[in-house]
């Protein structure tokens, strides 16, 4: 692949639903510029950008893939992205970096929840929008329906430049609004120009007014020629209709069949002609967050930001940047600014699927990657020593789907460990917590598919095989009343005795003060140099509740008298003396289980509210407000038991048709009911009997 230079570089992000075509579309375009010989097909495993085993295993996208074409003078970076929400980091990290967004959308299905949901993220990025309606060869594929629906939810900028010759098995070809030329596919991806259908004249027309009206709305001059009915010049029409493109105020719709091959070329004719270049200045911010915008030249200095990082079983860490300012060769150094180490940059590789190009340099604009770098992650700035101004990072969702992970074997910890760290590295959506008090293990992810996958990878890369449970709750135990209990204990068995007496009065604490100890101690009835071991005793006496066996919380436990024996006592007398105070006391200070509390951040659609709040309401959440958005859509904020969250990722894409989305952190503990509390007791004596 030869240089390009900025201005003939096109970063595009193909985006869309689940099944929409994306895959296809990329293996198509790869095919029609020669960069495949043989064009793949998604349902046999066989596509260039879908070449992870999990990927030909589910027929899904997993992982981004980047995808360079080289068409009309100019090089087309292509980064294919997964449609299902799982895998929502992957779309973000890949917008991140691309200028612009072509949405894929079913001609059959039409807009769907996944075409909403990266039409919103496109629109909070601001970047220009191509939607290509697929499958027109389809059964059932309807254009007008599918550019209804389009127009409705998204706008009357919404509107095409290309019309559909036919549909289904009868589709053979694209009227192309611009040349006003009918372009009908022949043998071996030929076309023939020939004149617009009769039956497609007038709406051509139509849509063509359109397009010129909302072209010429980006310039005064053109509005006010146009308003007088003067004729727009051909150039006129393509200048104005390039800058209504990029600044959003038009969104071109084409239209074509990726399987078929058909209105494929027109497509990447027409993203070299609209799609914006990369940019001539960048946003960058220093360490303070002082925001400086930058000259984004090849002959300004090197500046990175490393998007997505991949493990490749042999090559090692493999990492994706994009470069904003400058350039870089290979077998150079850098500096990472983030971690601020400096790293060693080898051989520099463009990436088609799993397939590597080597090149000697990457300019400013353009995507490349290279392996090894010792300290760099996703959202690292990588630049040249003197530069100071980070790149923004990626803000990626939180994860809120858990299990707790459990290796088959006893012996493969380690290995689960070690593997664990690696997907760290490699997903940033991904989260792996050990929780000290239930001993688990815990991983997050996007969805159960995203941790399902992990699991298989797991498998397949490291050997070992693990179990996804459900979490345990952190419950804790505390006490409502208040009591004066002894502790003694006395052994006298041959030799030297055993001999601790403690009396101590059992209180409750405020919620969240954890544990007092107060020496109330007179006289010396207990010595001094033995009552850390009473303080030492309740310590670890409390680590195990009398309900359930949860460790006790929000308790004050005063030492107010005792006695010692001068030879028999001993620290280990007094903090066994301590500790059998400590569960006579819990019992009869009227003891109760504690549960965590979540605050919980729930944006639904306006339509879906009813049933998010009868949902909280089965929950045994309290609504604290809600606060409508500019978008039409609702946050709920609710306080939830925790015990009641899980598979709630699941059941709010339920009830939501995917479209709901929430964030929860822990807020505090709060008594159990006593009816929940009996059943988290009985569960916890059937475990232990176990």
């Amino acid at each position: 692949m030869k240089n390009y230079s900025t201005d003939k570089i096109r970063n595009i992000s193909i985006i869309g639903h689940s099944g929409s075509g994306k895959t296809a579309l990329t293996e198509s375009m790869l095919f029609a510029t020669g960069a495949v010989q043989r064009m793949g097909r998604v349902e046999d495993g066989t596509t260039t950008s879908d070449f992870d085993a999990d990927e030909i295993l589910k027929q899904i996208s997993i992982n981004a893939s980047l995808a360079p074409i080289e068409w009309n003078q100019n090089k087309l970076n292509f980064i294919d992205t997964p449609g299902y929400f799982d895998f929502i980091g992957e779309v973000i990290s890949s917008m991140r970096v691309t200028e612009s967004a072509l949405v894929t959308m079913c001609a059959v299905s039409g807009v769907e929840v996944g075409t909403e949901k990266v039409w919103a993220l496109s629109e909070k990025s601001s970047m220009p929008k191509f939607l290509f309606i697929n499958k027109m060869d389809r059964e059932n594929a309807n254009f007008e329906k599918a550019l209804s629906q389009a127009r409705d939810q998204f706008g009357q900028q919404v509107v095409p430049v290309q019309l559909p010759i036919g549909s289904e098995d009868n589709f053979s070809g694209v009227v192309d609004l611009l040349s006003m030329k009918a372009l009908v596919a022949k043998d071996e991806g030929t076309y023939s120009s020939e004149e617009i259908p009769a039956d497609l004249a007038d709406q051509a027309e139509q849509y063509r007014e359109q397009i010129i009206e909302l072209a010429a709305e980006t310039d005064d001059e053109l509005t006010m020629k146009y308003l007088e009915g003067e004729e727009l010049t051909e150039d006129e029409i393509h200048a104005a209709l390039r800058k209504a493109v990029q600044s959003g105020h038009l969104i071109p719709v084409l239209c074509g069949s990726a399987t078929k091959n058909i209105g494929v070329k027109q497509l990447m004719d027409f993203l070299v002609f609209a799609a914006p270049a990369p940019a001539d200045a960048v946003k960058a911010v220093d360490k303070e967050g002082n925001e400086k915008e930058l000259p984004a030249g090849a002959d300004q200095p090197f500046r990175a930001l490393v998007f997505k990082t991949m493990a490749d079983p042999y090559v090692g860490k493999i990492s994706f940047f994009r470069v904003y300012t400058g350039k870089l060769n290979s077998d150079s150094q850098v500096v990472n600014l983030n971690k601020e180490n400096p790293e060693r940059v080898a051989q520099i590789s463009l990436f088609r699927g799993k397939n590597q190009i080597p090149v000697k340099e990457v300019v400013a604009g353009d995507i490349a990657a290279v392996a090894k770098l010792q300290d760099t992650s996703t959202g690292d700035t990588l630049c040249v020593k003197e530069n100071e101004y980070f790149l923004p990072d990626i803000k990626f969702p939180v994860p809120m789907t858990s299990f707790a992970v459990e290796p088959k074997s006893k012996n493969d910890e380690e290995k689960v460990g070690a593997g664990l760290s690696k997907f760290l590295e490699e997903d940033p959506t991904f989260r792996v917590e050990r929780n000290p008090e239930t001993k688990q293990t815990l991983i997050y992810g996007m969805g159960d598919t995203h941790l399902e996958i992990i699991v298989s990878r797991l498998s397949k890369k490291y050997g070992v095989d693990v179990d996804l449970n459900k979490p345990k709750i952190p419950y804790k135990e505390t006490i409502r009343g208040s009591t004066k209990v002894e502790g003694k204990h006395k052994k006298q068995s041959g030799g030297r005795g055993q001999f601790g007496h403690v009396w101590i009065e059992f209180e409750p604490l405020p919620r969240g003060e954890e544990f007092e100890f107060v020496d109330k101690i007179f006289g010396g009835a207990v010595p001094r140099n033995y009552i850390p071991a009473v303080e030492k005793g309740l310590v670890e006496a409390m680590e195990e509740g009398v309900l359930a066996g949860y460790p006790a919380v929000d308790i004050r436990a005063t030492l107010y008298d005792g006695s010692y024996h001068n030879v028999d006592s001993s620290e280990m007398a007094f903090k066994i003396a301590a500790s059998l105070a400590y569960k006579k006391g819990m019992t009869e200070a009227n003891p109760v289980m504690l549960e965590p509390i979540v605050n919980v951040e729930i944006n639904v659609p306006e339509s879906f509210m009813g049933d998010i709040m009868g949902d909280l309401n089965s929950r045994r959440g309290k609504i604290m407000g809600m606060d409508p958005q500019d978008d039409g859509s609702q946050t709920v904020r609710a306080q939830v038991p925790l015990a009641e969250m899980y598979k709630y990722p699941v059941d709010l894409r339920s009830m939501t048709q995917g479209r709901g989305e929430f964030t929860m952190e822990f807020s505090h503990y709060e008594e159990v009911p006593p009816n929940i509390a009996e059943k988290v007791i009985q569960e916890s004596k059937k475990e232990n009997e176990q």
